[in-house]
């Protein structure tokens, strides 16, 4: 026997087409943050399951990145998949991690912020900022 969708998800379109341009544009982005998240994760717990951690890591993030492209093209951004824009993409998450090492090592180490709340505000700071750079690069063409 079928189960009908739930309520939610036939709501969650039409919530999202009544959001001005970037205001969907960020929703959609936190969604494909969570199912970033899911992909990476997953990936990694499934592929610990035959490689070290090193390699189940870096795998997992190659395709999160991937994956995360594709969403921010085909969902958040609504755009045509481009070779230059996809070869770009990865530049967002170097920024992002480059930024996100920086402010956590001030954080933590010149204004004493704990070690498990400071990766939190660097979120804080650095998801603006990977939003803004995956705009610019899916837009661009």
């Amino acid at each position: 026997m079928r189960r009908a969708p739930s309520r939610a998800f036939a709501i969650a379109p039409q919530l999202i087409s009544m959001l001005p341009g970037w205001a969907g544009e960020v929703f959609r982005f936190l969604i494909g943050g969570v199912l970033n998240l899911i992909v990476g994760y997953g990936g990694y717990l499934v592929l610990l399951h035959w490689l070290n951690y090193e390699l189940a890591y870096a795998i997992s993030y190659v395709v999160a990145v991937a994956v995360s492209y594709l969403f921010s093209s085909l969902f958040v951004f609504r755009q045509p998949l481009r070779l230059r824009a996809a070869l770009r993409y990865p530049l967002v998450y170097l920024v992002q991690f480059l930024l996100g090492l920086a402010l956590l090592k001030l954080l933590i180490e010149a204004l004493h912020v704990s070690a498990w709340l400071a990766p939190l505000i660097v979120s804080i700071f650095t998801i603006p900022i990977t939003f803004l750079l995956s705009r610019i690069i899916v837009r661009a063409g």
